[in-house]
């Protein structure tokens, strides 16, 4: 067939057959991105189907929706916006795809994968995909709160998967590597990095905002699209994927301020060519090679869906969110997409990975996408059920634990910001060059040994034990900085949501030492999954993990000593409370408003800034136990208190059943004590009616 034939013949059976699928999908309630798959399948070589398109045409269109995928994803990336969600959505991103992807590279190792095909797991089940989720949210709306989290962290989860995209595509081809060609990739990738963004900070925001002001469509949307490709094909020139290029060139482009304008214009195109990418995945997809690697699908579906749970949850929850936002938003991104088919891509292109890796992903990517509406639907009721499942202290200390991170924010005096900045700068240098020593001592291993059996006559075990003594004296003082800075910067952070008085009884002792202890065990956690993560594919399999999961049980304990530390002074603090609202009601004669307690910030710092709740017969909740109303998991607030006439409860349970006339103690954020006040005051219904 003539070459302009087949590349028609290729376009118009990839069109047809993925409006016909997408179509089914949708009228079956499935993303449109099964569609997709299923028509690459239809007209890939593996399926017996007489439609195959020409699969040299459908790679090259699929590469110019690759292109067209990352300038758009690149375009979202504004150098303020990351600046401002840097310190919260940053962190949490870092924490949570390091730790898939250890979770990645351990199940790789446990499936007999070669060390190069665990990197690329691990890379693949990191990062969840953007489309997916939007299209899912705008299925199932959730609230503001769970929706700018789950987006904060897309915007660094994307980074992320490009710098690993760079240095994946960098080290794929390799046959092995050493210390000085791992120094050697590095610094070409950064040398490459910091030149285009260097230079094109200078020329494509200035030329973008030209030709903008010639107020034609079509000459702005032809610019842009050949920027792009001028990028891609300069990414490929050094080495690199098409994806490093097109994603760099579309964050230069959004500095110019023409962003939503060349969106909107590059919107349908974009669309079109991001079909027939998916379309180009489903066609190398071999059913006969994912049924015979269905056990290696089902894992890597168990791992992500499990892993990114977790991992979310923890690290929102320790960003300051409460349980409900933190489980929430865990739930929403616990599925893989495109990154993962091209990060797949570039593996098998290299020969990094046997070919069975591609077909395991996007089989686990469909499993995810499909089961995602269904996680999003249950993730309310799931958080819930977490909150309720967790022990009296850990209950106490999530309710106020948003309301000290609010506090902490809001805090910090010049001289504290000064030497925050400074023991930061600390923690990351120790880590940098903790990664260095653990990198240098897992591949320089084997000649280390034989240096040693030269130079001393010892055998291969007690050289090989020598030279892990030997990195292990080198790390122990940075390690020991680290702990050092954590808890230095913990103490700094406390004392900033809770200031120590001048004079007089320190109240805040008890909630100060648990914020710091739980800040000190997060930034840890922060420091060595990243080392843990670089580290593992040069350990023996599964040491990494085992670090990691040891790492994780030591932040736990800290947690929870806290926790229990805090009971004993949110009950005492609770009394106090009580007393503080019968002061109150008895100035006022009633309780009218809620309104927030009288000195209780200053009696009680560290339990928030409380509010007096009173119900009346007309309200709801009256009649109900906190556990039908879940009032914590709903809001994040939590009832401290409740007073009864001559009654007190401090402390209450689930099973605690609110009256009218009671006046309930709230603590928590501003904005979570501002949701259960609406929630507990909100007039009986007819439904409500017994």
């Amino acid at each position: 067939m003539h070459a302009s034939a087949s590349f028609l013949y290729t376009l118009a059976v990839v069109c047809s057959v993925a409006a016909v699928t997408t179509v089914l999908c949708q009228r079956i309630r499935l993303p449109v991105v099964f569609g997709y798959l299923l028509a690459g399948m239809i007209v890939g070589p593996h399926v017996p189907v007489p439609l195959v398109a020409d699969t040299g045409t459908l790679s090259s269109l699929a590469e110019v929706g690759i292109v067209l995928l990352m300038f758009s994803i690149g375009l979202e990336f504004s150098l303020r916006r990351m600046l401002r969600l840097a310190p919260v959505s940053g962190l949490v991103a870092l924490l949570e795809t390091t730790a898939m992807f250890g979770f990645g590279v351990a199940a790789a190792e446990l499936l007999g994968w070669s060390s190069r095909e665990a990197v690329f797991t691990g890379a693949i089940i990191a990062i969840s995909s953007t489309t997916i989720i939007a299209r899912a949210f705008n299925d199932h709306p959730v609230e503001p709160a769970v929706r700018d989290t789950v987006f904060g962290i897309l915007v660094f989860e994307d980074l992320i998967a490009i710098i690993l995209l760079a240095a994946l595509s960098a080290l794929g081809s390799g046959t092995g590597v050493t210390l000085r060609e791992l120094g050697a990739t590095v610094l070409q990738l950064a040398t490459f990095l910091a030149a285009l963004i260097g230079i094109g900070l200078l020329v494509v925001p200035r030329f973008i905002r030209y030709v903008a002001r010639l107020r034609r469509d079509e000459t702005t949307l032809v610019t842009t699209v050949g920027l792009a490709f001028a990028a891609a094909l300069l990414a490929t020139a050094f080495g690199y994927s098409v994806a490093l290029g097109a994603f760099l060139m579309g964050a230069l482009v959004s500095e110019s301020g023409a962003r939503h304008a060349i969106e909107k214009l590059l919107a349908p195109l974009r669309d079109f060519f991001a079909a027939v990418f998916f379309v180009a995945v489903g066609s190398s997809i071999d059913p006969a090679l994912v049924a015979r690697h269905w056990v290696a699908a089902l894992v890597l579906t168990a791992v992500v869906m499990g892993g990114k749970v977790v991992a979310v949850a923890v690290s929102v929850f320790l960003s300051g969110r409460d349980v409900r936002t933190s489980v929430r938003a865990a739930m929403s991104l616990a599925q893989i997409g495109e990154f993962s088919f091209i990060i797949a891509g570039v593996g098998a292109a290299s020969g990094a990975v046997g070919e069975h890796l591609l077909p395991v992903a996007v089989a686990a990517s469909a499993l995810t996408t499909l089961a995602t509406p269904a996680l999003i639907a249950a993730s309310a009721d799931v958080a819930a059920r977490v909150d309720r499942a967790l022990p009296a202290p850990l209950q106490t200390f999530v309710a106020l634990y948003g309301s000290w991170f609010e506090a902490m924010r809001s805090g910090g005096a010049p001289q504290q910001q000064s030497r925050t900045r400074q023991l930061v700068g600390f923690m990351a240098l120790d880590v940098a060059v903790l990664m260095a020593v653990v990198v240098a001592a897992a591949v320089e291993m084997p000649r280390g040994i034989t240096l040693l059996q030269r130079w001393t006559g010892a055998g291969p075990t007690t050289a090989q034990l020598l030279v892990l003594a030997l990195a292990a004296l080198v790390a122990a003082p940075i390690v020991l900085g680290l702990f050092r800075s954590a808890g230095r910067l913990g103490d700094l952070f406390s004392e900033r949501a809770l200031p120590v008085p001048p004079k007089g009884a320190d109240f805040g002792f008890a909630p100060r030492r648990a914020l710091s202890a739980s800040l000190q065990g997060g930034l840890l956690l922060l420091a060595g999954a990243p080392v843990i993560a670089v580290a593992q594919p040069f350990l023996p399999p599964l040491r990494g993990t085992v670090a990691l999961l040891l790492l994780v049980m030591f932040i736990g304990a800290l947690v929870w000593r806290s926790a229990s530390s805090l009971q004993g002074h949110a009950e005492a603090g609770a009394q106090l409370l009580v007393s503080a609202l019968r002061h109150q009601m008895a100035e006022t004669g009633v309780y009218p408003v809620p309104q927030p307690i009288a000195h209780a910030e200053e009696l009680l710092p560290g339990m928030g800034a409380p509010v007096g709740v009173a119900i009346g017969a007309e309200h709801a909740a009256a009649g109900r136990t906190l556990r039908e109303l879940n009032v914590r998991a709903r809001t994040g607030a939590g009832v401290l208190a409740i007073t009864r006439g001559d009654e007190r409860i401090l402390i209450p349970r689930g099973g605690d059943t609110i009256h009218a006339g009671d006046v309930l103690a709230l603590a928590g954020t501003r904005e979570s004590v501002t949701a259960a006040i609406a929630l507990l005051t909100a007039h009986r219904t007819s439904s409500d009616t017994v």
